[in-house]
This record gives C-alpha cells, sequence and structure tokens, in this order.
C-alpha cells in the first residue's frame, strides 16, 4: 500500500524512516511507503512567472495539501531521517574558522538575490538520492545570465553544461546538483522548465548546468529515481532564509570521510574597508581524506565503525567527489570567478581531502552583481574589481568552504541505504571532546568583524596574499 502525503514546513524538515511524505516546501522531499513504487513521472507544466522563486521570509511555511487524497501521516523522529535542527552546526559547537565572520544566516542566502530549493527523495531502504537547486537571482535566468566560471580541481566527473559556461562566462539556467546516474535526467528535466517559461518561447538553445556525486553506495543509483517531478520541485521551492543541512536535497545519500556527508553552506562578510562583499558556498560533500576540522586531525582519534556489506562489497573511502558553489555579489567577470573558484579547493584541503583519483572535485562561481541580458548588443558596463582588490575575496571563499564542509558532516544524520549499508552521523559529543582537548575554539580577538571594516590583521591578510601571487 502507498501512502503519500504532503507536509509543509519552513526551513526544517523532520523526516519519518521507513514513511511518506511529498511537499512542496522550501526544501521539498518525496517519500514512499516501504515496498512501494515511486510516482510516475509527470510532465512538467508550463511555468508562469509565479513559479519563479519569490522573496518570502524563509519562516512562512507553504500551503500544504494532500496527494492522491491519501492520508498524512504523522511524522516521527528516528537517527536516520532525525530531527536536523537536533544536530549543530560549526558555530553552535565554539568552532571558528578563519578571521572573517559569517553572514547573519551563515549560508550562501546571505549573498543578496540567491536561492535555494531542494528535494529529498526516499524510499525503503533502497532510495536515498535527491536535488539541491541554487538560483543566483530570483528572474528568468536566460534573460538575465550571471558571470560564471567553472574551476576544475579533478574532472573525475559528470557536470554537465561546463564547456560551454568557460567559454562565454556565462551561467544561463538554475544549478542543480544531483546523483552521477541521474545528471542528464535532471539536465533534460531543468531545459524543459527554463523553455516553458514566459519569455523564453522562442528560445533555440539552452545550456543547463547540473552537477553530481555518486551516492551508489546509500542509493539505488542504477534506478535512476530522480523524476522530472523531483526536479520541478525543487525549482519551485527555491528560497531565500536558512538553507536545510545534511542529509538532505542531493546530499542524502552522500559520505564523506567515512562519515555521513550532505549538504552544507557557509558566508563570510567582508570589512567596509575592503568593500563590503558577501561571500557565500554551498558544497555537496560526498569525497574522503583524513577529517581534520578547525585545524584539529580528528581522524587520529575518531574513526567511523567498519560495517560490512551484505553481499560482501569493499567501498574505497578516498573515493568520492564534492561540489562546491561559489557565489558573491562582488562585481567580478568571469576570468576573476575562475580565481576565486580555485580558492575553494584550499578550503577544502584544510578539511583534509586527500583529492583522490576517483574524486570528482569541481567549483562553480557565479557574481550575483555582473549581469548580462539576453540578446543585448553590448553587456552593461560595471565597474570590476582590481586584481590587488580580490586577496580578501580569496580568505573569505576558503573560509567559507571549510565551514561549509564541516557543517554539512555535523548537520548530518545517521543512514541506513541500499543492502544494508549503514552510514553514521559524525559522534557530537567525541567531537566535542576532542575539539576541547586540543583548544580548538578560536578566541574572538582572532576575529575580523565584518561590519568594522578592515583590521590589522585583515590587511597583513591582503599583503601577504598579494605577495604569493
Amino acid at each position: 500500500m502507498k501512502v503519500t502525503s504532503v507536509v509543509a514546513l519552513s526551513c526544517v524538515i523532520a523526516l519519518a524512516a521507513g514513511g511518506a511524505i511529498a511537499h512542496d516546501g522550501a526544501n521539498a522531499s518525496r517519500r514512499v511507503a516501504p515496498g512501494g513504487a515511486s510516482p510516475a513521472p509527470t510532465k512538467i507544466s508550463p511555468p508562469n512567472a509565479a513559479s519563479l522563486p519569490q522573496e518570502r521570509p524563509s519562516t512562512v511555511p507553504r500551503k500544504s495539501s494532500l496527494k492522491n487524497d491519501a492520508q498524512a501521516l504523522a511524522v516521527g523522529q528516528t537517527e536516520e531521517s532525525g530531527a536536523m535542527n537536533a544536530r549543530p552546526r560549526a558555530r553552535d559547537l565554539g568552532i571558528r574558522i578563519g578571521v572573517y565572520e559569517p553572514g547573519p544566516l551563515d549560508a550562501i542566502t546571505d549573498v543578496e538575490g540567491v536561492r535555494v530549493g531542494q528535494t529529498t527523495i526516499t524510499q525503503g531502504d533502497l532510495v536515498r538520492t535527491g536535488v539541491t537547486a541554487i538560483f543566483p537571482h530570483a528572474g528568468n535566468m536566460f534573460q538575465q545570465k550571471v558571470a560564471g566560471a567553472v574551476y576544475v580541481f579533478n574532472a573525475f566527473g559528470k557536470l554537465v553544461g561546463l564547456a560551454q559556461v568557460n567559454e562565454l562566462g556565462q551561467i544561463e539556467t538554475p544549478i542543480l546538483l544531483t546523483n552521477t546516474l541521474s545528471v542528464w535526467d535532471a539536465a533534460a528535466a531543468l531545459t524543459d522548465w527554463m523553455l516553458a517559461l514566459p519569455g523564453n518561447e522562442e528560445v533555440r538553445s539552452i545550456n543547463p548546468v547540473v552537477g553530481e556525486t555518486n551516492d551508489g553506495w546509500l542509493n539505488d543509483i542504477r534506478g535512476r529515481h530522480v523524476k522530472a517531478e523531483d526536479v520541478r520541485r525543487a525549482l519551485e521551492s527555491a528560497r531565500g532564509g536558512a538553507v536545510e543541512e545534511g542529509t538532505v536535497g542531493a546530499g542524502t545519500g552522500t559520505v564523506a570521510f567515512g562519515w555521513k556527508g550532505g549538504i552544507g553552506t557557509s558566508s563570510r562578510k567582508l570589512g567596509a574597508d575592503a568593500g563590503g562583499y558577501t561571500v557565500g558556498v554551498l558544497v555537496q560533500t560526498n569525497f574522503g581524506g583524513n577529517l581534520t576540522i578547525a585545524g584539529v586531525p580528528v581522524y587520529r582519534e575518531l574513526r567511523p565503525s567498519q560495517h560490512a556489506a551484505a553481499r560482501g562489497e569493499k567501498r574505497n573511502e578516498a573515493d568520492g567527489s564534492c561540489m562546491m558553489v561559489v557565489a558573491t555579489d562582488a562585481p567580478l567577470d568571469a576570468r576573476q570567478l575562475m580565481r576565486l573558484g580555485k580558492r575553494a579547493t584550499l578550503g577544502l584541503a584544510r578539511t583534509g581531502s586527500s583529492g583522490s583519483n576517483g574524486s570528482g572535485d569541481f567549483v562553480i562561481a557565479f557574481s550575483t552583481t555582473t549581469r548580462i541580458a539576453e540578446g543585448s548588443e553590448k553587456s552593461a558596463e560595471t565597474t570590476m574589481l582590481s586584481e590587488e582588490s580580490l586577496s580578501p575575496l580569496f580568505e573569505a571563499t576558503i573560509e567559507a568552504t571549510e565551514e561549509a564542509i564541516d557543517n554539512s558532516l555535523l548537520r548530518a544524520t545517521t543512514v541506513k541505504g541500499r543492502d544494508g549499508h549503514l552510514i553514521e552521523a559524525l559522534p557530537i559529543e567525541r567531537l566535542k571532546e576532542i575539539l576541547a582537548e586540543k583548544k580548538a575554539v578560536a578566541s574572538d580577538s582572532w576575529r575580523v568583524a565584518g561590519a568594522k571594516g578592515s583590521t590589522k590583521i585583515e590587511k597583513r591578510i591582503h599583503r601577504a596574499q598579494s605577495r604569493c601571487e
């Protein structure tokens, strides 16, 4: 018997193991009761202007409805699906990465105009996957493109749209993240959605941007369970405000450092003397190495238990991938965004990534300020930052990426997936003990208050980075 319901939540979604939920909230999820089949894919209806992400408070729940006249289920709390607000973020534990302060939300949505929507897909113990959508702005992305670049650290991956983005220096669709074998289905669904937008009736070419990591250890990846309706739900639920992290969206079935990985985000706000710009990062973590948090080699004292697979499979803990999306409101062109994107990999390295052969690590960077109108003969004149002015942005990107990865691990919950594979969540209490023993909580005196402009610390960083380039 298949039971499906629609539940509206504002920011945090409580997911019940083995239950069935479908909703069109800001972080939408679709779940099917054990033994039930996934809903048949539905044709994407042509969106209208109301389908585009709207500016609205993140705390306002959307109207809920029941689907197929099914009974709404009470949502329980389990360790696997857990109350996402029961697990802390890095700053909740007193972890302070770097010298810059985050924005109000400590999320990619601190960059004005950026929206995020997510669809989580679970089915029995077999399906653990989803979609995460990132909008650089709430308008028609094809008609108002943004400057963008994709930096490839290790190209063992299937990032759709990469070639044209780097050739033209433009991003013309929302950015999607999903699993490896659903990339092309997601790209087709995104293309359909974009072509149906008002104003795109005469469009004959479009470049969807879709990244991925391989969640096949926990998810029945060969089943290609991401459907057009899941992509549409993620796109149409995108909003500003707090971003759900951990076991959600494209991070539902991912693994990092042998622990449960997922979606993570963070931001940094520069001081007034450095332009007052914001950098936001969102990551999908699914890679290996030696876990390091706030400079502490956590891996030396804390390692996940080894759970044997039902059919004797062995997982390569070093392999996997990491997708990093970097947003900024600084006026940068595509070449400068490529430079910015490269710095995200330094944040990746700080967490202990081994950069293995099988790890497809990509950075998608964009500026919300640098817009390119479709069909215009000349680009709008924007005063770009000088190269000398980029160093604080570089440091902010490194810090935000490192903290976003930490958040993806801290917020993730233990998940049991296909063939009995079990991936544990990072143990918070033991981690707190390790960090406390190493005195890893930074003093406030070492941080740069974004609202107060550049300090001597910020200027020293700026000069040091300039000498190294």
